[in-house]
């Protein structure tokens, strides 16, 4: 064992002033989460809780069993946009009957709970998450279908959320659908591209064109339950498998497929059946980042929060040191990490990282890529010694490794090094993002510079005076607008990432995370091309 050291001193001034800091981006970040859990807001809540009808997250909370986790993902995507916090939609991985699933909630109380470009964004993500990691997907469907007034952006796409369905069925992986309400149009065949359907008497609506519609298509005059109501799903069509008599009884259904899924996990169960805890608190991970994302600090002092009794066995910690890499446990579970130290990876780092990944994929291992890089070394004696076929290692060796990855963004993400350290495009599993951290091309202050020093070059070029004025001007636009779309809250709305999360969370969320990954097998590459040397 090769426990952990690290000294973190509380009442230092650096480490207040980051604190500080970074319970700022906190705040901001639980304001938005207040914004997404009200959905449609006071009003229209309150309007369907007088029907009688439970919020998405009540029906979630009634599904997963008593006391037992719900790990939301996506929670502020549409931030920043026309479109309310959240999406119209909630997802997420919750217990069901002893079961990890991926579950599906459209709200409701948000135009009906219409799909629009971020909430079929939203569920799109869920269902891939759903089919990487083999966990059986329950939706609870109440959907008025497309957004009409941005029907262009998702009719499209939109068929993708209905193949995906049949490919989770077609993998062994078991859906489930419980209708609550409306499933209109488009969102008629999310029961009808399930396993199991559970539809709720004098409640559940499903059809294809409600009564003005087919009035208007064909000149028949009906009404909705003789058109699509559960009692005729269940006794007529046969699109019903199960009725139910209320929203309760329909979950109670649900939780009975569920369990009766006879479902077994592939992957291997946790070395530790009882972890030993971190050795260090999780609450000094708020004063460890400085709030200065251009100071490095050293991801050991994190590791020595998150991994289990506190053990890193590092792997060549003498050479390459920009990158730490090593051995430990997660809530039980092998992992492999690799973590920035001082934000620039050179040569040494990339080839280090390459050797290291495809050792955990000779040993089955799982990856846990903790990000704080402002990109590969650039200049002309780093290009000469071999920056770019090194880096093309790194990044070759990440692409092509099929273990788990699971990466979590601490600070900064910028340039390649965001490719290096498995960014979105190389599809880690799961990819979650500290309220302070940021994530671009380079920093605010180098991608103005660089614009600045083309366009003096292309005014010297033509023989023209540079307006230095236009120059301050343009340069302080550019910052500002980098470093709004940046930011973590930005980029989560965009779903970038799977979630910003509270730091003191992460043990617990990549925990979570790995026991839902193991449903699946997890096995590494038989080979990963050709690597330049």
């Amino acid at each position: 064992m090769s426990i952990l050291d690290s000294a973190i001193d509380p009442t230092a001034p650096g480490y207040a002033a980051n604190r500080a800091a970074l319970v700022e981006r906190l705040a901001e970040l639980d304001a938005a989460l207040d914004q997404a859990r009200a959905g449609g807001g006071e009003k229209y809540v309150s309007r369907h809780h007088a029907r009688g009808k439970l919020l998405p997250r009540e029906r979630i909370e009634l599904l997963i069993d008593a006391d037992s986790p719900f790990l939301e993902l996506s929670p502020v995507a549409a931030y920043g946009t026309d479109f309310p916090v959240g999406a119209s939609v909630v997802t997420g991985i919750g217990v069901v009957e002893g079961v990890e699933c991926l579950i599906v909630a459209n709200d409701p109380t948000v135009r009906g709970g219409a799909v629009n470009p971020w909430s079929l964004a939203k569920t799109r993500r869920a269902g891939e998450i759903a089919l990487a990691n083999r966990l059986p997907m329950v939706n609870l469907v109440e959907s008025a279908g497309a957004d009409l007034p941005t029907q262009a952006e998702i009719f499209i796409p939109g068929g993708r959320v209905f193949r995906d369905l049949t490919r989770l069925s077609a993998a062994g992986i078991p859906t489930v659908s419980v209708v609550f309400g409306n499933a209109t149009a488009g969102g008629a065949y999310v029961p009808g591209m399930s396993d199991h359907v559970i539809m709720i008497r004098d409640r559940s609506q499903v059809y294809l064109a409600g009564p003005p519609l087919v009035k208007m298509a064909t000149g028949e005059v009906t009404d909705d339950e003789s058109l699509g109501g559960a009692a005729m799903h269940a006794g007529t069509s046969g699109l019903a498998d199960y009725l139910a008599e209320d929203e309760r009884d329909g979950i109670r259904l649900a939780r009975q497929c569920v369990r009766r899924l006879n479902w077994r996990k592939q992957g291997p169960a946790p070395r530790t059946a009882v972890p030993q805890p971190p050795k260090y608190d999780p609450e000094e991970l708020l004063g460890i980042v400085s709030s200065d994302l251009k100071v490095p600090f050293d991801p050991r002092a994190v590791l020595a929060r998150i991994l289990d009794g506190s053990d890193f066995d590092e792997f060549k910690p003498a050479y390459g040191d920009s990158l730490v890499t090593g051995w430990g446990e997660l809530h039980g579970y092998p992992v492999g990490v690799l973590a920035n130290a001082r934000g620039v990876l050179f040569s040494a780092e990339a080839q280090k990282a390459a050797q290291f990944i495809q050792l955990a994929n000779a040993s089955d291992t799982p990856l846990v890529f903790l990000q704080n890089t402002t990109g590969y070394m650039v200049g002309t004696e780093y290009e000469q010694r071999g920056i770019i076929k090194h880096g093309a290692l790194m990044i070759n060796a990440v692409s092509n490794s099929t273990v788990p990855h699971l990466t979590v963004n601490l600070g900064a993400s910028y340039g390649a090094g965001n490719y290096g350290m498995c960014g979105r495009a190389y599809e880690p599993r799961f990819l979650f993002t500290w309220p302070n951290a940021k994530s671009a091309v380079m920093g605010p202050a180098q991608l103005a510079g660089v614009l600045s020093i083309v366009a003096r070059q292309a005014a010297a070029a033509r023989g023209r005076d540079y307006d230095e004025e236009s120059d301050a001007a343009m340069r302080m636009m550019v910052e500002q607008q980098i470093e709004s779309q940046s930011g973590a809250l930005f980029l989560s709305g965009r779903l970038y990432d799977d979630g910003v999360i509270d730091p003191r969370d992460t043990r617990t969320v990549l925990g979570l995370c790995l026991s839902a990954i193991h449903n699946g097998p997890v096995r590494g590459a038989d080979g990963f091309g050709v690597f330049r040397h």
